[in-house]
């Protein structure tokens, strides 16, 4: 189906794009790598007067050390995120995650801040965001604000940005020497993940001094899994010492019941997974039994 005819806006700076927000508010909507809108628009899901393309806007764009964490414009695509040598060494969690976003076409482009403005519960990014204590910052009207990860996610499809803002970088928390991994259960390849699990884990020798997991599809927004990051501290690093932590995984979750599985099947998932993530984050991959 063809979309709805709407103009085409391409601003060349932030605060142009913003000043087009505002002045074309609700008739708007914002495009970044178009892999989430472009389709809404031809199924004419969403019929807006006015598209905002972010993609000229080169300040949006890019990765870079800031001391403590890392900058990830939202503009970057997934290509680059996952390419990128300081996501591999600060933010591996983040790494691993991009690998398994759909296909290779999608990820190049794909934007790492327009799948996290979208807050798909079954994105891939969301979990790894949410477990490495991400911030989000904001640019309105009103001034530049950061989010952090745990108040950005508010419902399905809905984050803390309002209408008259735009997302303009990511910062990650760096995590040297942290292990992680990103298990993903799916029928068919590329699929959206029926659950996925987001592990970092800290090991002080062979025991788990700290550890971090986000859960994908396992509510209407991103999970932390805090209940199996208690459980795993002190814990040896073996599928005994992370059978019984794992087993906590889809506490405190609500799972969605549709043609891919019910609550039940995504709560045992949730559990299998976060196992397998975790044991994988510390390096013990061989140690994983079938499920």
């Amino acid at each position: 189906m063809i979309p709805a005819a709407f103009e085409y806006l391409a601003p060349t700076s932030v605060e142009e794009a913003l000043a087009a927000l505002s002045e074309h508010g609700d008739d708007a909507k914002i495009i970044a790598g178009g892999q989430s809108l472009l389709p809404v628009l031809r199924m004419r899901l969403n019929a807006p007067e006015f598209v905002i393309d972010l993609g000229r806007i080169p300040s949006l764009r890019g990765i870079r050390d800031a001391g403590d964490h890392l900058v990830i414009g939202a503009m970057t695509t997934h290509h680059d995120v996952g390419r990128d040598p300081l996501v591999h060494e600060h933010a591996l969690l983040v790494s691993k995650a991009v690998t398994h976003l759909a296909d290779v076409q999608v990820r190049h482009r794909g934007t790492f801040g327009g799948a996290l403005a979208h807050a798909d519960p079954a994105g891939d990014l969301g979990a790894p965001a949410m477990a490495l204590d991400a911030t989000f910052v904001v640019q309105g009207p009103g001034g530049v604000r950061e989010v952090p990860a745990s108040e950005f996610f508010v419902d399905l499809f809905e984050t803390a940005i309002s209408d008259d803002e735009l997302l303009t970088e990511v910062h990650l928390p760096k995590h040297d020497g942290w292990g992680a991994s990103y298990e993903k259960f799916v029928r068919i390849a590329h699929q959206w993940p029926i659950v996925a699990v987001a592990a970092t884990v800290r090991l002080e020798g062979d025991t788990i001094a700290e550890a971090k997991v986000g859960l994908t599809n396992m509510g209407s927004t991103p999970l932390r899994a805090h209940a199996v990051e208690q459980a795993l501290v002190g814990r040896p690093a073996t599928e005994e010492g992370v059978a019984e932590a794992a087993a906590l995984a889809a506490e405190g979750t609500n799972p969605p019941t549709d043609l891919n599985g019910s609550a039940e099947y995504r709560r045992h998932l949730a559990g299998v997974l976060t196992r397998r993530a975790v044991l994988a984050a510390a390096g013990r991959n061989g140690t994983v039994a079938p499920a």
